[in-house]
């Protein structure tokens, strides 16, 4: 099972010393992040991308590439990519040539995106939002997957003897997971293709989330990939932590009502209740953590959020010490203690290259 962070680089103020840091802090502090989830022995990072203010990550390669040339393990990944606004050409050579400089410690996540605006900016209608998404992904994985390809859609110009450069490492393409907080059709994509599903388990109580993971664990299994309960997984969370758990809640608090991400709505005890939100002691966040597995089944990816609403860095920092040292390594234990046999791992670069000799080696 991998453990991880995934950002929505924001820019916000910070509500207790009321200073904001400057974009360049803010992409900065991103790279000190990465590293230090890398330091903590943690497996991955994500970011978000976004084009439209308080967040900054407009850019996902550019901050996973540099970012990959200064680290040695951590996966690089996306929180999401977006597949709706995005031209699929650009995306199938982008990530390629990321997955290159980062010798394969690359996959990335599919999303629409849920800011309305941004599909004008880029000369899209947002009513289109699940069909571009459908087309688009068929063609990116045509892209990956062909040496050759022709093909005319609806959305784009058609291509005629088109080769997207570079092609994937050892012949593999990244890793996709699919992220979704409400659309069935998506969880059905993600199913057809053997792909991995991605709740982000921030904003909903868990009966919402369960009826998506449970459709697509059930079409992975009509498409012949395995039983639903080998179906790849991820989900994320978000935690903040202190010793003792009123301190966290104390320490939050601030925190927690200016955020962008669910800021300004119910409050910090309600939104705990009805939500995976937990903040408190190490010990409440490893229980509730391995609840996840109770309502969702076995998984593969678990990412948290710990870095916005104006958070210090310092103070993200210690939390990534608490989670590397106190958190993870009785999940991973306690996780491993309870899999069932038959669970798949994560996948990565190096398992994919492994299936796909097999595979060949079959033929």
């Amino acid at each position: 099972m991998q453990f991880g962070i995934f950002t929505v680089g924001d820019v916000t103020r910070d509500p207790v010393n009321k200073t904001t840091v400057t974009e360049h802090e803010r992409i900065k502090n991103t790279i000190t992040i990465a590293r230090k989830v890398e330091e903590v022995g943690l497996d991955v990072f994500a970011t978000g991308e976004h084009h439209n203010p308080p967040f900054v990550p407009s850019s996902p390669t550019t901050t996973l590439a540099y970012i990959a040339a200064q680290t040695e393990n951590l996966i690089l990944s996306t929180s999401t990519t977006l597949i709706t606004t995005n031209d699929p050409v650009k995306i199938a050579e982008d990530y390629a040539t990321l997955q290159h400089l980062a010798d394969g410690r690359v996959d990335l996540m599919m999303g629409r995106g849920n800011t309305a605006p941004v599909y004008p900016w880029f000369g899209k209608d947002i009513t289109q939002g699940i069909n571009l998404a459908i087309e688009n992904y068929h063609l990116l994985r045509r892209l990956w997957d062909e040496e050759v390809v022709n093909w005319e859609g609806k959305f784009r110009t058609p291509l005629q003897g088109f080769t997207a450069m570079p092609r994937p490492l050892d012949g593999v393409a990244p890793f996709v997971w699919h992220g979704s907080i409400r659309s069935p059709e998506i969880a059905e994509i993600a199913a057809y293709y053997g792909d991995g599903f991605f709740a982000n388990n921030i904003f909903w109580p868990k009966e919402h989330y369960i009826r998506l993971i449970n459709l697509y664990r059930q079409r992975y299994a009509h498409y012949g990939h395995g039983t639903p309960e080998q179906a790849i997984v991820g989900l994320g969370g978000q935690v903040f932590m202190r010793k003792n758990s009123q301190d966290a809640i104390n320490e939050f608090r601030p925190y927690f009502n200016e955020a962008p991400v669910y800021g300004h709505g119910p409050s910090l005890e309600d939104f705990m209740e009805q939500t995976p939100l937990t903040v408190g002691s190490p010990e409440q966040v490893i229980e509730r953590t391995l609840a996840f597995a109770d309502y969702f089944g076995d998984y593969q990816r678990q990412l948290f959020l710990m870095d916005h609403a104006g958070l210090p860095l310092k103070t993200v920092l210690e939390q990534l010490d608490i989670l590397g040292e106190e958190v993870v390594p009785v999940l991973r234990k306690e996780f491993a203690a309870r899999r069932p046999a038959g669970i798949p791992d994560a996948p990565t670069h190096a398992s994919l290259v492994a299936a796909l000799a097999d595979k060949e080696a079959s033929v």
